[in-house]
């Protein structure tokens, strides 16, 4: 599934592979949030402790090859499985090796301390969204399972071209589908999909979502000039899939997706509040929630999470593993700050990440 030359490209991005299809790399905000600078988005939106989440997935193959995506067009793209099937605890075991050695010298960093760094030796997350499409893996289900019998959560996003596989998952801590345009045409544009008929895929898939009884949530990847338009045709597509909750993020101007997109492309965090703000007025059922200025992302929720003039977006992970119908608790942090990002940036080109800093 995977060439030599592109699982060396992927090793120099601090990339590990894990069998034949899968990989794993440690996110920047885990090491962040080792030297005590605070954590991800889903820390702030869910509860998710980032140096106790394993970022990785199934699948590196993918039906699409989105222009906002960081990955070379030498990544496998396939519209079906290629190749050997690897078993799925031994992707786990596997993974978390991975992990383990990504970080076995970060314990040495002068600013790390100590008992966040004996966390992240423990992984209670996983999130099944780094690169490819993890539910082309045939396997899914069963890793699934198994993370959930080891008591980590999973947080899994698709691009919603696989309904059927969708449709068959097992529940999921919280599921996600990409909803990256309004329309067929733009979503042709952005995602350059191998499927003929990909929106017929996607409307499927947002379809089988609403019918979800565990957490779900629609995740928009925002690009000034390309795909921040038609709220009207984004409010269908929302309404169709019913979500609990809606992630509106800007585009980060990153890896391959250089060569493909400009830096204008990349929206401020300001932008992503107007957005939310406007589309909004399109959903009664959703009001704004919280947001992270780092991640440039916005968090609207279903009004139901919204429990005595409190919000409730974080996750009781015990009354998740004990399947209980309701496993949301009180969220500590939320509104908007008022606050822009008119940041300049530079790219790491070892790890692909992005370092900000303001403006004078």
């Amino acid at each position: 599934m995977i060439t030599e030359e592109v699982k060396k490209l992927m090793e120099k991005q601090q990339y590990r592979i894990v069998g034949s299809h899968s990989a794993v790399k440690v996110c920047g905000w885990a090491k962040k949030m080792i030297r005590g600078e605070g954590g991800c988005y889903k820390l702030k939106f869910y509860g998710i402790r980032s140096n106790q989440c394993l970022q990785m997935s199934t699948s590196l193959s993918c039906a699409n090859r989105c222009i906002f995506c960081w990955r070379d067009y030498k990544a496998p793209v396939s519209k079906e499985w290629l190749g050997e099937i690897n078993d799925p605890q031994e992707i786990i075991d596997g993974a978390k090796e991975a992990q383990k050695e990504l970080l076995s010298g970060f314990g040495g960093h002068p600013s790390a301390i100590t008992e966040l760094k004996n966390e992240s030796k423990t992984v209670k997350h996983v999130a099944l969204s780094l690169t490819g499409e993890p539910i082309n893996y045939p396997k899914i289900n069963e890793i699934i399972n198994l993370f959930h019998k080891e008591k980590i959560s999973t947080f899994l996003v698709t691009n919603g071209q696989y309904p059927e596989e969708l449709k068959d998952l097992p529940p999921i801590t919280q599921l996600y589908i990409s909803l990256d345009a309004p329309s067929k045409e733009i979503l042709k544009k952005v995602s350059q999909p191998l499927f003929t008929d990909h929106w017929e895929r996607l409307n499927k898939s947002l379809e089988y979502l609403s019918e979800k009884k565990e957490r779900t949530c629609l995740r928009f990847t925002l690009m000034r000039e390309i795909n921040m338009c038609d709220l009207e045709g984004y409010s269908k597509l929302i309404q169709k899939a019913d979500p609990d909750f809606l992630e509106i993020k800007a585009y980060m101007f990153v890896g391959s997706s250089r060569q493909r997109l400009d830096l204008k492309n990349m929206p401020f965090h300001e932008d992503m509040v107007n957005f939310s703000k406007a589309l909004v007025k399109y959903l009664p059922d959703y009001e704004i929630v919280a947001e992270h200025i780092p991640s440039r992302i916005v968090l609207l929720a279903k009004k139901k999470y919204k429990k005595n003039g409190k919000w409730h977006t974080w996750i009781d992970f015990d009354k998740f593993f004990n399947k209980e119908e309701d496993y949301s608790r009180e969220t500590p942090e939320t509104g908007l700050s008022g606050k822009g990002t008119k940041e300049r940036m530079k790219v790491d080109e070892k790890t692909e990440e992005l370092e900000f800093w303001k403006e004078d």
